[in-house]
């Protein structure tokens, strides 16, 4: 694992701890096995701080989760309707490190349904995921207040969408801008503010354009010759749903031509039980796991 360590600078006692939950965790195959790779189980482990017991029932159950939930078998054609107004999409350029960028426009929240909602949300992260460059682990949100009302958030989806992100994507949100809040907004993120962790909750970054104390965040992170004009950037763009769902469609075939790609030459499928304490066990001999991305790792 060495370029693991050195990928994540790591010493030999959290090297060790990889191995830990590895054997916790017990064999896997298939897309599971894929998934749980080293520097899947190094996120989970940095998000518990290192605590090996709780990293690993994090894991489970986030194993669990994506067993039963198949995040990666989620296709455009099931999230369209959500997605038609452009309320989260992938744009088309990255931040200046490479990490992919998922705008958000809560003026354009067109539901109402919070399990609709969360596939959507599921599904754009499954897709920022798989674009992320081989150096890469985390994405970039860019959400964009203008036109904002209150109407347009809920405060039972947004303690959804911190829970699928917190305990199913650990490590994966490298920054959030909130583009210009406005001052209703400050009641609403009072209240969700408890739903995330200290770890993810400093990585929400306030940004106003007419302040240069916090106009700095964005300028470090974006480069302004590829960034929209509503932030403040040289790029005109206008959001159109038939090139985007051109757009994600190859991206459903690029989905699942890496899942049949792999998992061809994973371990063929054991029998897998998962109890009701979220306990993974399967029976046979171990298989491999892979350091590429694969969904969440």
């Amino acid at each position: 694992m060495s370029t693991l360590s050195k990928q994540f600078n790591l010493n030999g006692s959290e090297l060790e701890k990889i191995n830990e939950v590895r054997k916790l965790i017990g064999p896997l195959s298939g897309k599971l096995a894929l998934y749980c790779s080293d520097s899947c189980i190094t996120r989970y482990l940095k998000a518990r701080n290192w605590n090996v017991n709780k990293a690993t029932k994090m894991l489970k159950a986030s194993l669990k989760w994506r067993l039963e939930y198949k995040p990666d078998e989620i296709r455009w054609d099931d999230v369209s309707s959500e997605a038609e107004t452009g309320k989260i999409y992938r744009a088309n350029y990255k931040d200046k490190s490479g990490r992919p960028v998922l705008v958000i426009r809560p003026r354009c929240e067109n539901s109402k349904s919070v399990k609709d909602q969360i596939k959507h949300f599921v599904y754009c992260m499954e897709s920022a995921i798989l674009n992320l460059p081989p150096d890469q682990e985390q994405m970039v949100w860019l959400i964009d207040f203008h036109g904002f009302s209150l109407s347009n958030i809920s405060i039972k989806v947004t303690r959804e969408t911190a829970h699928v992100l917190q305990e199913h994507y650990p490590e994966r949100l490298g920054v959030a801008v909130l583009y210009d809040a406005p001052k209703i907004f400050e009641p609403f993120w009072m209240m969700a503010k408890p739903f995330l962790e200290p770890k993810t909750a400093n990585k929400v970054k306030f940004v106003y354009s007419g302040d240069q104390n916090t106009i700095r965040t964005r300028d470090e992170l974006f480069n302004m010759d590829q960034l929209e004009a509503v932030f403040g950037g040289k790029a005109e763009f206008d959001f159109e749903i038939s090139k985007y769902a051109d757009r994600m469609r190859q991206e459903d075939m690029k989905m699942a031509s890496f899942w049949e790609m792999e998992n061809s030459s994973a371990a063929p499928e054991q029998n897998l039980v998962v109890d009701s304490q979220s306990e993974i066990l399967c029976s046979g001999s171990n298989s491999s796991a892979t350091d590429k991305k694969a969904g969440e790792s």
